[in-house]
């Protein structure tokens, strides 16, 4: 295998300065740059990464768990963790958990293996209890609403948004509100299902159990939304969804039906991804980007002991009126 030495003497320039272009430090020149990655591609030279992680105590990876990669939320928060991980020489490694609990654990395992530099997880099943065992390890960023002092988290404060699109589906004349969201185990969801309920006390209505729709994150679970709607004796006149995708679903299926949108039913969602846009849906807007881009940075400050970082950071959220309330 060729050696750093071998590189700078066909390069005609110092080991050192082989070194810092290796290491994509600054104040190297643009032909001594050129020279250098011109004798690594002749000599086929390729680096030892278990070196240099023990050389630099880094290895410039970071662990991004997310439950899906294909909806357009995760992968918007992707899109701000790459354009901050370009920034601060960092890589990522996508690991799709499908919230699996084991699969979380295995990318936590590679952490205790500082195999990684540290985690940030987008969305999870598996324990705050179990991932605090492997706090000692390594940062680990949450993009969700916790309540648990000693975690960092980067999120919108869930249960003031959902009480916000609530008051503001009943300012427009609605009591009888329906929601639909993801898993009603997650901390996020709690949180809303929690606001909902007393939103519901609050207007002396009842919490209709089949009104609460769960298990719901795509354009296909907004049809089944609809479906189900339709075997209900008793309607909602109104729907927060807890992203576009399934406020999407839901408009669309209820054209087929001859349910007007939003006469006979008001869709408001969270997130104004584009489909929102294109479909001119009410939407409470989330800075889903620079929630990604925010917790790369917090965790870099954190793995190079810089600043102080604040634990519990809460970004703002606004509400975008369409044509669907």
């Amino acid at each position: 295998m060729a050696t750093i030495r071998e590189i700078a003497k066909i390069a005609q320039v110092s080991v050192a300065t082989v070194s810092r272009v290796l290491n994509d430090h600054p104040y190297v020149s643009k032909e001594k740059k050129r020279a250098v990655h011109q004798a690594i591609k002749e000599l086929n030279y390729s680096r030892n990464l278990k070196a240099i992680q023990l050389a630099n105590k880094h290895s410039n990876l970071v662990g991004v768990v997310l439950p899906k990669i294909d909806l357009p939320y995760f992968s918007e928060i992707v899109e701000g963790l790459a354009e901050e991980a370009r920034k601060l020489h960092l890589q990522l490694v996508l690991i799709q958990s499908n919230y699996e609990t084991e699969k979380e654990r295995e990318a936590l395992e590679l952490l205790r293996g500082h195999l990684m530099d540290g985690i940030i997880f987008c969305s999870r099943a598996i324990s705050l209890t179990e991932v605090r065992t492997y706090q000692e390890y390594g940062p680990i960023i949450l993009l969700e609403d916790t309540d648990q002092d000693d975690f960092y988290s980067i999120s919108i404060p869930h249960d003031q948004a959902f009480s916000y699109g609530l008051e503001y589906l009943h300012s427009k004349g609605h009591k009888k509100m329906a929601i639909a969201l993801n898993r009603t185990d997650g901390i996020n969801s709690q949180k809303r299902i929690h606001s909902y309920k007393k939103m519901m006390e609050q207007i002396k209505e009842p919490i209709r159990k089949n009104w609460i729709f769960d298990h719901c994150l795509s354009m296909e679970d907004g049809v089944s939304i609809v479906q189900k709607y339709l075997l209900l004796k008793e309607k909602p006149t109104a729907i927060l969804t807890t992203n576009d995708q399934l406020a999407a679903g839901v408009i669309l299926e209820a054209a087929k039906h001859q349910i007007n949108i939003p006469q006979d039913l008001a869709v408001l969602s969270f997130d104004n991804q584009d489909i929102s846009k294109v479909m001119d849906i009410s939407t409470i807007g989330i800075p889903i980007k620079e929630m990604g881009s925010e917790a790369l940075k917090a965790l870099y400050k954190i793995r190079e002991g810089l600043q102080p970082v604040k634990k519990k950071r809460e970004l703002p959220f606004k509400l975008i009126e369409r044509l669907t309330v």
